[in-house]
């Protein structure tokens, strides 16, 4: 499986245990490619926003599926540098999207954007918990799988 390289600006690379590429040792993607991933949506209530609000995106594990990632944690980056392991566990047992838009709306840089690793929490009591809300990163720029 190949993946094509990307035809804008990247926002998203994805390193390490994998093994489909389109940079030297990374897959980099750019909003096109991200879209292009089946997308998902679901309605939820998060510590960020005063009301439920709608996310859409690819399934995490769909994009770490195109890249045939075959590890057992992410390193997710943001643009601020923050960083956060994720447990693949977490990836194969929740719904776990990678968001690019909020409310059927791209987000920006200042609004979270452009893409949001969030979990569905209204989906289970466990996910809100400090714990999953602070493995939902926004601003996500990179991810490394160890």
């Amino acid at each position: 499986m190949a993946l094509d390289a990307p035809s804008s600006r990247p926002v998203l690379t994805v390193s390490g245990k994998i093994a489909v590429k389109n940079a030297g040792n990374t897959a980099r993607f750019d909003m096109k490619m991200i879209k292009a991933l089946p997308q998902h949506s679901f309605t939820t209530r998060t510590p960020w926003f005063d009301k439920p609000v709608k996310f859409t995106g690819p399934l995490l594990a769909d994009l770490l599926a195109a890249v045939k990632a075959h590890g057992t944690t992410l390193s997710a980056v943001a643009i601020n540098d923050y960083r956060i392991d994720i447990p693949m566990t977490d990836v194969q047992r929740y719904k776990v999207i990678v968001a690019h838009q909020l409310d059927d709306k791209s987000m920006a840089v200042r609004d979270k954007g452009p893409l949001f690793v969030v979990f569905p929490f209204d989906t289970a009591a466990e996910l809100r918990t400090s714990t999953y809300y602070e493995r939902s990163i926004w601003q996500l720029k990179a991810l490394e799988v160890r």
